[in-house]
């Protein structure tokens, strides 16, 4: 039996050991490699870590046209699809006055290629040989755009070009146009043209009816131009061009320095915290201790999106600003909160004379309900403060969020997994779990 134990206690090292280092440091084997979570890779850094870019957009109108609020909720709504799509996830969009729209990028290198990209109007329509609109690039016609790349014709070389697909009254549409351009007599006028933003794309001739739920654009593109036409026509049209009325770089508000200062304080905050668990309560110190490591490898690697998607690589990463910090660091102390309060239930079992195991067992159990309690309470602060709260604030949010929820999860199953473990080794002197027999009796 303590060789059960002692194995499954080993792997369990083996398994935060290593969770632990994928966060501290690159892991290459071969073609095989795991960029770490605090790399450029992992964990996004938001504005006021590594600076950026700030543009003010304004609707390009003269001041007669009427410009509701309706519509400027449609334009925030298309931009934040466009910056989504284009990995921008840590954007932020603010409204300033009546016809402003703040957009706050972390660490971008080129603020006019997006302002290029976010202001285009991107309104897709199918033209005629008279130039007349077939149809437009709306969800009723087009439900989606992909680039591609691959032969477009037969006999040509292979090339970067963007698949759309249409709906069923999109598929009608787009035969009934075919067909009708079939029907010329004139040679020069069986076409139909592909337009973005006014711009002839291609003007290809029609040979015969197209009954398909698919068609290519193509415009010599590179796969970079290929991604940004799908992007556009993926995220909407505008309802009004946009002007760029600010546009400035920005260098971080509190600076790198500021990051590697508040990084140092939070580690020696833990390594004091680690230090007065393992004095105070010696072996359940300990636990809670590996367990504390545990908690902020799993975190780092949850905000970096590694258990998401395709890993550090996907778009589910988390941005990083400083009071997300400090959430990550007020999750921490909660962390530490919880198993205190189990081990103090531990400690006045054993004092009344239970056994090392009943003492476990009847602590966690006595011990469970004010933990989740105190934590179900804050996750519902994170709930509130997510929804209703703008930038830095959903920031703190999620990171306090993630933090209370995985630490709730150490506590309840990890650390008491590992104790149970040590039990089984044999180790009964109440001392070692933190009773003092002298003070304590």
């Amino acid at each position: 039996m303590k060789a059960k134990n002692v194995i499954s206690f080993i792997l369990i090292m083996v398994l935060i050991a290593a969770f632990a280092t994928v966060c501290a440091t690159d892991i290459k084997i071969g073609n095989f490699e795991i960029p770490s979570v605090l790399g450029d890779k992992g964990i996004k850094k938001g504005l006021d870590l590594v600076g950026g870019s700030i543009i003010v957009f304004e609707p390009d109108v003269d001041e007669n046209t009427k410009v509701t609020p309706e519509d400027m909720d449609a334009a925030e709504a298309v931009i934040r699809a466009r910056l989504d799509s284009q990995g921008n996830t840590e954007a932020t969009i603010t409204r300033q006055g009546d016809r402003g729209l703040r957009v706050e990028i972390p660490n971008i290198d080129d603020p006019q290629a997006a302002v290029d990209m976010i202001g285009q109007v991107a309104m897709l329509e199918f033209l005629d040989a008279d130039g007349e609109v077939i149809m437009d690039g709306s969800r009723q016609y087009v439900s989606g755009a992909t680039k591609m790349y691959g032969q477009v014709n037969d006999g040509q070389s292979s090339e970067h070009y963007v698949q759309l697909s249409f709906t069923k009254e999109g598929q009608e549409a787009f035969a009934a146009a075919t067909a009708k351009a079939v029907a010329e007599s004139d040679a020069s006028r069986r076409i139909i043209s592909i337009a973005l933003d006014g711009e002839i794309q291609m003007s290809p001739t029609v040979r015969e009816a197209i009954d398909s739920d698919t068609c290519v654009i193509t415009g010599n593109y590179d796969a970079d131009e290929a991604v940004a036409v799908a992007n556009l026509i993926n995220s909407g049209a505008l309802p009004f061009a946009l002007k760029d009325a600010e546009l400035r770089s920005v260098g971080p508000t509190l600076g790198s320095q500021a990051l590697a200062t508040s990084l140092k304080a939070a580690l020696i905050g833990i390594i004091l915290v680690m230090l007065f668990m393992l004095v105070f309560y010696r072996l359940p110190g300990l636990v809670a201790d590996i367990s504390l490591v545990a908690y902020i490898s799993v975190v780092l690697l949850i905000m970096a999106g590694f258990f998401i998607g395709d890993g550090v690589d996907s778009g589910y990463r988390v941005t990083l600003t400083l009071p997300g910090i400090a959430g990550v660091i007020l999750s921490i102390g909660m962390a530490v909160d919880a198993n205190v309060v189990i081990f103090e239930r531990i400690k006045d079992e054993l004092r009344h004379g239970k056994s090392v195991g009943a003492a476990v067992d009847s602590g966690f159990k006595r011990a469970i309900t004010a933990v989740i309690d105190s934590n179900v309470t804050t996750v519902i602060a994170c709930v509130v403060l997510y929804f209703f709260g703008t930038g830095t604030i959903k920031g703190f949010a999620i990171t306090l969020g993630i933090g209370i929820i995985v630490s709730m999860l150490t506590a309840i199953f990890l650390t008491k997994l590992l104790l149970k473990l040590i039990v089984g080794f044999g180790i009964k002197n109440t001392m070692l779990y933190g009773v003092n027999k002298r003070r304590d009796a």
